[in-house]
């Protein structure tokens, strides 16, 4: 039987639970319900953003990429502080603010639609201004739970987020498909607005999470806030490696989704609902890969896991690009299920180790430096598919992506994250004497 957590883990809104599951923290439920609707809609408006680009605006491989560029772009601009800023706020705050700001920029696109005035141009204004509320929504849950659930059951309380991310794919991005086919492109944003309204009432459910605690004397300049989280992140040898093998992974999967929609539109003709299809496969193999990472872990180690798993996977990344009409579709199909499954694995067990590594006054920007470090190379990623696509040709850059993708494994496998058993326990993290934030 599994023991109860250390009193000390636990924040003083989660009253202590006797139970092994989860679903019996009230705190925890409202926080994965709220995810799981935000997820549905983000995946409904991954796929219908891009398609109302290339049918309804007849956008070309350029200014598809900088859609994508435009979307991620926010993690660059304010990543960084925005996790010295969400160490200051209330977390429920800014997660339910983030949820109403994105819910009406969505909202903007089927109302400009219908009046006639719908261009490229409101299309990138949402997507920049979603994206900087996607930082904080993003830093903030990952902020938050720790102290929703206490640190022994992280490992649990992310494989469940991880697993609802991939469910999300499969659920958001095949019906974000069949609802442009159904309704068009611009009508299927309207179910994108609705979902995050539903996530922001949601979070009403988590209690009022407490101030944080005031500084002493002068409050430290946000600039030194950041800077704390910075070397905290890249002075570690271990997750300097997980930031830069998952910055891989990410850059070389932007390359291929990027120009999918063009390639699937396009040069295949084939509908919007099997380019949801295949997206959802990939759903399918992160929803796996989470489920099965504690599995994997309690059998071969965290480190070898989290290392020498990417050997057998590289090969599959290199089937990606062979995607195409007719036969070729299965097994680039196949390899796209293969990496994912990696990808969740590692999602589960690589932030389990980066909340574990991390003293809670750190926990905002160290996961803001790898917002930005990961969500960077989305950026990056985006604008590199648009100016290979447009030059070299859509082929070119997916063959580019999967070899990033085969290669992301090297980092974590040649750092000392490969050595280690197990998470650390209590007494093996970091010393919490760092500056508190105002």
């Amino acid at each position: 039987m599994k023991s109860p957590p250390d009193s000390s883990s636990l924040s003083p809104l989660s009253p202590r639970h006797v139970s092994d599951s989860l679903w019996h923290v009230p705190d925890f439920r409202a926080l994965f319900t709220a995810s799981a609707l935000s997820q549905l809609g983000s995946n409904i408006g991954y796929v219908a953003v891009p398609l109302i680009a290339v049918s309804a605006l007849d956008a070309g491989a350029g200014q598809v990429g900088l859609l994508a560029a435009l979307s991620t772009a926010a993690f660059l601009l304010i990543g960084l502080p925005a996790g010295a800023w969400v160490d200051r706020m209330r977390h429920r705050r800014v997660l339910i603010a983030a949820d109403l700001v994105r819910a009406a920029l969505f909202a903007s696109v089927p109302v400009a639609w219908w009046l006639g005035t719908l261009t490229l141009g409101q299309l990138y204004a949402v997507v920049l201004l979603n994206g900087c509320a996607t930082v904080f929504f993003d830093v903030g849950s990952q902020s938050v739970l720790p102290h929703l659930v206490g640190q022994d059951d992280l490992v649990r309380a992310n494989a469940a987020l991880v697993s609802l991310h991939a469910v999300g794919n499969v659920a958001g991005r095949g019906a974000g498909g069949g609802l442009v086919q159904l309704l068009t492109a611009p009508l299927a944003v309207v179910a994108t607005a609705v979902s995050y309204v539903g996530s922001a009432l949601r979070l009403t459910g988590i209690p009022k999470t407490p101030a944080p605690t005031p500084h002493a004397e002068r409050p430290p300049r946000l600039g030194a806030e950041i800077a704390e989280g910075l070397r905290h992140v890249l002075g570690n040898p271990e997750l300097r490696a997980l930031a830069l093998g998952a910055a891989l992974t990410n850059f070389g999967a932007q390359l291929v989704n990027t120009l999918l929609p063009v390639l699937f539109a396009r040069e295949l003709g084939l509908p919007a609902g099997v380019l949801g299809l295949y997206w959802a496969v990939g759903g399918v193999g992160a929803f796996l890969g989470a489920r099965c990472a504690r599995r994997l872990a309690g059998r071969f180690g965290l480190g070898r896991t989290l290392g020498f798993a990417g050997l057998c996977t590289a090969p599959a990344a290199l089937l990606v690009p062979l995607v195409g009409g007719g036969p070729w579709l299965y097994p680039a199909g196949i390899g796209w299920l293969l990496v994912t499954f990696k990808v969740g694995c590692d999602n589960v067990l690589a932030v389990s180790l980066r909340q574990r590594l991390t003293p809670g006054p750190l926990l905002g920007r160290m996961n803001a430096t790898f917002r930005f470090v990961l969500t960077g190379a989305l950026a990056v990623g985006s604008a590199a598919a648009g100016v290979i696509g447009e030059f070299a040709g859509v082929r070119t850059a997916l063959w580019a992506g999967g070899v990033c993708m085969a290669l992301a494994f090297l980092p974590v496998l040649l750092s000392p994250v490969r050595n280690r058993r197990d998470l650390p326990g209590q007494d093996q993290r970091p010393p919490t004497n760092v500056m508190r934030s105002p």
